[in-house]
């Protein structure tokens, strides 16, 4: 799937991306692009290759071919001048524990040329009681946040999150979620790599999608999600799956009672169902259609791309 607009203003670029490790390619000769001003999640599952490529685009780690830019900088060459321009939000934080909240977004708000106040960060992610606290101290959910005052410690035209919301409660999300919407609508550009796709759902404008080191998703969230609906019901039968998928010709997927088809806006389709329940003497019942989740999108791609594999 690939729907990238190549005439829109693309603050990051990856073209024919290669890495290896030894014997294993991680990342298999990928191209994507990241709008300036917009929020790209970058979903798969673990061991798919988004966090190998996140490290190549911040220059963290060397790829074995393909090329990378970052705000038009090369990001090995120019590495100095990309690393004054962009934020990096580590999943483990990197603080030494013993550093206070308040000092040490002082000491990386000077190492940036005091851009940002570090009072004003400090507000921004609500920790303003958490000032003197060390890094120790902090709950999973405050020690995320303070991460991500660090990364915006830069002022950055473009930043990389990296499980931003994980181990946050719900107010630290909504937090989180208007934090990342006012950068993207101030003209940073946000590449967010999550396991939580109700979260990306929620902050995303883009999409890229990864399995087994290749993409199997690359477009807009309106796009991916299209025009398609899901269709759940329940059942008190043992129902064939692979059957039932076959006639339907659609993604299925069971949890416990409950059946869920992903299905395109076909007028037919929920008569087509009910006429196969009837036909196999099966109990259909709690029939309802709404419009799917990234969850059942990433389910059915991947589904998709495993059997390919096959």
């Amino acid at each position: 799937m690939n729907m990238r607009n190549s005439t829109s203003e693309n603050a990051l670029s990856v073209r024919n991306l290669v890495v290896d490790y030894s014997d294993l390619r991680a990342v298999g000769n990928i191209s994507f692009d990241a709008k300036a001003g917009s929020v790209t999640a970058v979903i798969g599952p673990n061991g798919a290759g988004k966090t190998t490529t996140m490290e190549v685009c911040s220059g963290v780690r060397t790829a074995t071919s393909g090329t990378v830019s970052i705000l038009g900088l090369d990001p090995q060459r120019d590495r100095l001048e990309m690393n004054s321009r962009i934020g990096v939000m580590l999943q483990d934080g990197g603080v030494y524990p013993s550093a206070r909240v308040g000092e040490v977004l002082e000491h990386y708000c000077n190492l940036f040329g005091n851009r940002q106040r570090a009072s004003d960060l400090i507000l921004a992610v609500d920790l303003g009681s958490k000032r003197k606290a060390t890094w120790r101290k902090l709950s999973g959910g405050e020690k995320q946040r303070l991460s991500l005052a660090l990364a915006l410690a830069a002022k950055p035209e473009l930043i990389f999150l990296d499980e931003p919301t994980s181990g946050v409660d719900i107010v630290g999300r909504d937090l989180i979620r208007e934090l990342v919407r006012n950068l993207a609508n101030s003209g940073c550009t946000v590449i967010l790599a999550t396991h939580e796709l109700d979260e990306a759902q929620r902050m995303a404008d883009h999409v890229v999608m990864f399995n087994h080191g290749r993409l199997i998703a690359d477009s807009s969230l309106q796009d991916l999600l299209g025009t398609n609906q899901t269709v759940t019901l329940r059942t008190t039968n043992e129902i064939d799956l692979t059957a039932l998928a076959q006639h339907m010709n659609c993604h299925v997927e069971q949890n416990g009672t409950e059946i869920r088809l992903l299905r395109s806006s076909d007028a037919s389709f929920i008569a087509r169902l009910s006429t196969w329940f009837v036909e196999n003497k099966f109990v259909l019942n709690d029939l309802n259609s709404g419009a799917p989740r990234l969850e059942d999108i990433y389910r059915e791609l991947n589904s998709a791309s495993e059997r390919v594999d096959k």
